[in-house]
């Protein structure tokens, strides 16, 4: 009787499943686009907390001054910044998740069925791009490696976080105001157009209340935010390129997903950029700015970049990044409180 009682009120299924739909397809009328005035009642603009950072330029990022940021009037906590990113800094970043992060000693769901040192690499082995293969990358994790079975995080099961992704975490939180912010663990996850991912929460961090960050690059998602339990109607969301989702405060336990990948209206990395140079006498708190600025000038050579763009044509790629430690833990084994 309990399972048949979770299932008649299980609101989060009945949305999830209209919108994964392909026959009949949904309408996308209710999705809230944070930039559409139509949804003028449904979001409102809030102020960033640090109203500069030198980096940001340095890092893909606009000035902060520009950002748009958004808040949800029905989930609290909610907050998308609207595509913050310049387009080289697009590149730079979706880069970055294909050719650097999927390598070893990061893990990935292929470690079992496809044990490679460089997944990227291993796709162009032939001098021909091995599409079964780029298919069968779905995750890969950073930092603390989250363990999909037990839902622990442990300190043998831990690799090094990537300098310059803590780097961009740190200026988005301290624009937002959360100035002790530390990006410790991290998934990426590759979508394709008929990817969905299920209704969750994240709670596997010993510190809630920090702030999950989800970055969005290539083709559009629709993200559904509900409650804390599945009898919530969840909120639909769309979350375009460039795209920041912050989960916090009451959101950040909030049952959410991802039922469509949609085709992306602008391909904003493809749009004309300039050159990202140096902001000389900036103090970068992880890494150095000229080998970050020459990392992303890289991507202004078509001929390297065609093959990322391929990818990203027909694929989107999220970055979700969290804090595992309270603050005045060093580790897991910690027991300070």
């Amino acid at each position: 009787m309990k399972r048949t009682w979770d299932m008649r009120n299980d609101n989060f299924m009945k949305v999830f499943k209209y919108y994964k739909s392909n026959k009949p397809k949904p309408s996308l009328e209710a999705v809230i686009s944070v930039d559409n005035t139509n949804f003028s009642n449904e979001v409102k603009i809030i102020s960033q907390v640090v109203k500069d950072d030198l980096r940001a330029k340095s890092l893909g990022l606009e000035d902060v001054s520009k950002w748009e940021i958004f808040s949800s009037n029905n989930n609290p906590g909610f907050i998308i910044i609207k595509n913050p990113f310049t387009n080289l800094g697009q590149r730079y970043w979706m880069r970055k998740c294909l050719e650097e992060y999927p390598r070893k000693p990061h893990k990935r769901n292929i470690d079992i069925d496809k044990p490679v040192d460089d997944w990227w690499a291993e796709c162009f082995k032939s001098g021909v791009c091995d599409r079964k293969l780029q298919k069968k990358l779905r995750w890969t994790t950073l930092g603390y490696h989250h363990n999909w079975d037990t839902k622990v995080y442990s300190e043998e099961n831990k690799t090094a976080f990537p300098l310059e992704l803590a780097e961009l975490c740190d200026v988005v939180a301290r624009t937002l105001g959360y100035s002790t912010f530390k990006a410790e663990a991290a998934i990426v996850n590759y979508y394709h157009m008929d990817s969905t991912l299920s209704a969750h929460t994240d709670h596997s961090e010993v510190n809630l209340e920090a702030p999950l960050f989800s970055f969005s690059f290539g083709q559009s998602a629709i993200l559904l935010l509900g409650g804390h339990d599945k009898s919530v109607k969840p909120t639909a969301f769309l979350l375009s390129s460039g795209d920041i989702a912050v989960m916090s405060k009451e959101a950040r336990l909030c049952y959410h997903a991802v039922p469509k990948i949609l085709p992306a209206s602008i391909h904003h990395w493809n749009n004309k950029d300039m050159t990202c140079s140096s902001n000389l006498g900036v103090e970068f708190k992880y890494i150095v700015e000229d080998d970050l600025i020459k990392e992303m000038n890289k991507n202004l050579n078509m001929e390297e970049w065609s093959k990322f763009n391929t990818y990203v044509e027909e694929s989107r790629i999220n970055i979700n990044v969290r804090q595992v430690l309270n603050e005045n833990q060093n580790s897991l084994n910690d027991q300070s409180i």
